[in-house]
């Protein structure tokens, strides 16, 4: 008699990549991410650049060589999907992660990781990440939720949606404790906290860690969907072939396009990192205090994830779309209903604007 492999329900859809594609739209934008859209002047490229056709079989090498080059890597260990850091997530965890495998998630986390774990039907379980704690990765409480049967572990650094920085010894004991299980930590927010642009990466091409990451949140260049992952040859080698039935190639024009944004991240960085130090502190001067938030707001964040006293993030993100022009996130694309998340990487005049009408908000609450 035959025995039915357990297949969890698939999810074929991402309801918070929706939300964000049609519905953050409003005058004071406080629900984004990252840093705010550059332009190709703020790149810079020359009219030689702007070539459509070469090399790019499975990435193409210059471009390899340089995100190699700047985590000290083997370019080898770089696959360049194309897409930016979501389907390099994507392709990670499809080339890692089968129906019915047991997979571990941070809660809260972003959704459209746990919608892709979901469209893989793995056995998702979750190890919690608390305000109480101050959002921290602790190796010692994932390690408790590992089982024999886990395969992998996800993470995200800095925290999305908290922004808590997890710094080298956290991943490190919590690479040591995962058992047999492979890490997954997505790093595309990590970019802002680089020391005058020293890059740091949680993989080693001798260990279980797997990173994926892309140029769009720290430097606003979303439009070049360059994003990579960071693996082990075998396991990289994998990927790129296992793209071979996803985006089969990257567009040419964007690789030429990013390897120029390489040579110019510096100026990105200053220009990001102004911005949001500035509507850092508007932040903590207009809604750090707030007796209506319960919060952490933290130095090298790209947002905030305050939890309401009163309300929740639906009712609230609604009635900050309706009544006052701003869009925030509500909490429950991250599992979590009673919080929302704001964002600090627009423009600092409307920023501070929509953090006033944020404010003004709060106060009407009962």
């Amino acid at each position: 008699m035959s025995t039915l492999a357990f297949t969890p329900a698939r999810v074929v859809a991402s309801d918070y990549m929706n939300f964000a594609k049609l519905n953050t739209a409003a005058r004071f934008n406080c629900s984004s991410s990252g840093a705010a859209e550059r332009t190709l002047a703020d790149i810079a490229p020359d009219a030689a650049d702007l070539v459509l056709h070469g090399d790019n079989a499975y990435g193409w090498p210059p471009l390899a060589e340089t995100i190699a080059a700047r985590f000290g890597v083997d370019p080898a260990c770089v696959v360049l999907p194309g897409g930016g850091a979501s389907f390099a997530n994507h392709l990670a965890l499809a080339a890692m992660v089968s129906p019915g495998d047991e997979v571990l998630i941070e809660d809260p986390a972003y959704e459209l990781l746990s919608a892709t774990l979901s469209y893989l039907q793995a056995r998702v379980r979750t190890f919690p990440r608390d305000l109480e704690t101050d959002w921290r990765l602790d190796a010692e409480v994932v390690a408790a939720r590992i089982t024999p049967a886990t395969r992998l572990a996800v993470a995200t650094n800095l925290h999305n949606p908290s922004g808590a920085l997890a710094g080298e010894a956290e991943v490190a004991a919590l690479a040591a404790r995962a058992g047999g299980a492979r890490l997954l930590i997505d790093e595309v927010y990590l970019e802002l906290t680089f020391a005058d642009g020293e890059a740091s990466t949680a993989f080693r091409e001798d260990g279980d860690i797997v990173v994926t990451s892309s140029l769009t949140k720290a430097y606003g260049l979303s439009g070049l969907r360059c994003g990579w992952i960071l693996a082990r040859r075998p396991l990289a080698e994998r990927m790129r072939r296992l793209n071979d039935l996803f985006g089969v190639t990257a567009p040419h024009v964007t690789e030429r396009l990013a390897q120029v944004a390489f040579g110019r991240l510096d100026f990105l960085r200053a220009r990001a990192r102004a911005t949001m130090d500035a509507n850092r502190s508007a932040y903590r001067e207009i809604l750090g205090d707030h007796p209506a938030l319960d919060q952490i707001v933290f130095d090298h964040a790209t947002v905030v994830f305050p939890r309401l006293r009163r309300g929740d993030g639906d009712g609230f993100a609604r009635r900050l779309a309706e009544r006052f022009d701003v869009s925030v996130v509500p909490g429950r694309f991250f599992g979590r209903p009673d919080h929302v998340r704001i964002g600090l990487g627009g423009d600092p005049a409307t920023t501070r604007e929509g953090l006033t009408r944020i404010a003004e908000a709060l106060s009407q609450l009962n």
